[in-house]
């Protein structure tokens, strides 16, 4: 019989941690809360002890041990108290000053490139660095609020989603030299190789202590009913324009081809709108075909766009990888700043298949929401990069792993096109790309449907982890009976996490599906709550009402 997914997680914990988790479960009593973790009854020598054990796991594999020590030690100093909740922000703190320190290398490289492929993918790692140290900073702002005593029962879904977004950065970045002599890319890599054990040290640190009983209280996984709770970032205005129409609600910024509104182009609109804006800003763009590509970066946050629907408003470009770019850079459009959200957009990526990668839409957005778009392209068309998202009503199409990323992704009464890739090429749909079993990222597919016109993998593992789930799911004939497709040989097929649940259609059937260890058939609810949005992306503190109620839950 297939493992539940309560069963996998219980065999994800490595023996590495034995001691710590021990440690905590004599210092914490069940039942008690974070914010109480500051005191303990336990005699100062015990303490001391598994502090030691903590601080020796926060600086395990990184090469200078003895000042990675130091520095937590010498943080630890300043506190009256010595307790597990002291010695993880400690190490969070470390790292965000590693993450600072690598991020100011990264400046030296750029005289060393010779080729474009090159200066670009240098660019990219500033930028992907510039993410993990603002990631880390949140997270330890979240720390602060947590030791001070600070109510926030969605915090636990806030450090992991960054902390899994800060440990995919250096990824990236290294992804950005394929098609060069890597010569470069061992330099850039030797300046990373700290900061992105140390990332992965506190990130497993916190996984333990939260694995403990003092967890917050969760919604029952079998909970069936639907939200339309607003984030917290929207005011009452927002909620009233999310889903008005264009001509009905009030707008910030119009973009028309024609100079009817204030802008003829939407990257312009982008520019001049404000950074860090704490209340939603919307850019109505009119119907039109943009050739254009758009970069919002961090700084623009929730931001709106809002079309005159799926293929009405169209943001197109044809950048490639074989043009010279990296895949990072080839997106029509890319997402950084927290809080987007678009509407009756289609985004698209015309490079074909000859070019390889090209991607449609790129999001690094956190809490970022789409509603009736369409992503529209190739190999790589979406490519869900990092951080907690929600996609409805959405059509993607594309041939080779065209959902992609790191991200933590619920896609919810979608449609998944496939297209013709060239001759000996495979269709796949996902290539998820989880990196340690510590990260709370996956995609999810929920109540869509696959129209596959040609032979189709639902998806195959990118990284040694990765997840994916299909839920409730309609499935044309043209899906392969396997299901999944291996990556290269033997590679991840016992650590990745790919599920099934009550899916339906020709291409449903679980009779000739993979046999890997990894491969799940969920036969409850409660394992299948687990990869809801309520639970899986924390969507009742943040999601957006676009109009419709999203399903929190399962719907049967």
């Amino acid at each position: 019989m297939p493992t539940t997914f309560f069963t996998m997680q219980q065999h994800s914990k490595t023996m590495a941690f034995s001691n710590v988790v021990l440690f905590l479960l004599i210092l914490l009593p069940c039942g008690s809360k974070v914010q109480s973790q500051e005191t303990s009854a336990y005699p100062k020598d015990q303490n001391h002890q598994g502090f030691e054990t903590m601080m020796t796991q926060a600086c395990q594999h990184v090469d200078d041990q003895t000042s990675c020590l130091a520095n937590l030690q010498s943080r630890l100093d300043t506190w009256s108290q010595q307790n597990p909740i002291s010695v993880l922000k400690a190490a969070l703190e470390n790292t965000l000053n590693e993450a600072r320190l690598a991020a100011d290398s990264l400046t030296k490289f750029s005289t060393l490139s010779v080729s474009y492929r090159e200066q670009i993918a240098i660019d990219d790692c500033k930028e992907l660095l510039d993410f993990s140290v603002s990631e880390l900073a949140w997270s330890l702002a979240e720390m602060n609020r947590i030791r001070s005593g600070v109510k926030n029962s969605h915090y636990e879904g806030n450090l992991k989603a960054w902390l899994s977004a800060a440990l995919s950065n250096q990824d990236t970045c290294l992804e950005g030299f394929e098609g060069t002599d890597r010569r470069l890319e061992r330099f850039v890599r030797g300046s990373l190789t700290q900061v992105t054990q140390l990332i992965s040290n506190v990130l497993s640190l916190y996984t333990r202590l939260h694995s403990l009983p003092f967890k917050p209280p969760r919604n029952s996984p079998n909970d069936t009913s639907e939200s339309v709770d607003f984030p917290e970032w929207m005011t009452e205005g927002d909620q009233e324009i999310v889903s008005a129409s264009p001509k009905g609600m009030h707008v910030d910024s119009v973009v028309a081809l024609d100079g009817s509104g204030h802008y003829r182009s939407i990257a312009q609109a982008v520019y001049e709108a404000p950074s860090y804006s704490i209340r939603r800003y919307i850019i109505y763009v009119k119907r039109g075909v943009y050739h254009e590509n758009v970069d919002m970066r961090k700084q623009k946050t929730n931001i709106m766009l809002v079309g005159d629907g799926i293929g009405q408003t169209v943001i197109t470009g044809n950048r490639n990888f074989m043009q010279g770019w990296t895949t990072f850079r080839t997106a029509t459009v890319a997402v950084s700043g927290k809080g987007f959200i678009a509407r009756d957009i289609s985004f698209r990526n015309t490079a074909g298949p000859e070019n390889h990668q090209g991607v449609a839409l790129r999001v690094d957005s956190d809490q970022s929401a789409f509603f009736r778009c369409s992503m529209e392209g190739h190999q790589d068309t979406l490519y869900i990069q990092s951080l907690r998202q929600f996609y409805r009503e959405c059509s993607i199409y594309g041939t080779i792993d065209f959902i992609f990323g790191n991200g933590s992704a619920v896609l919810q009464n979608c449609k998944l096109f496939t297209g013709n890739p060239l001759p000996l090429q495979k269709v796949t749909i996902t290539a998820q790309g989880r990196k340690s079993p510590d990260q709370s990222t996956g995609f999810i597919i929920q109540d869509s449907f696959v129209y596959a016109t040609r032979p189709t993998y639902l998806g195959r593992p990118w990284k040694q982890f990765s997840r994916t789930v299909f839920m409730n799911t309609y499935m044309s004939s043209m899906v392969e009976p396997r299901g999944w497709l291996e990556w290269s040989g033997n590679f991840a097929l016992g650590t990745l996490w790919f599920g099934e649940y009550r899916n339906y259609g020709p291409g449903a059937s679980l009779a000739g599906r993979v046999k890997w260890p990894g491969y799940h058939i969920i036969m409850d609810a409660s394992a299948a709550g687990y990869f809801t949005v309520g639970r899986f992306i924390d969507g009742r503190s943040w999601l957006p009402s676009t109009g419709i109620k999203f399903t929190d839950g399962l719907t049967n």
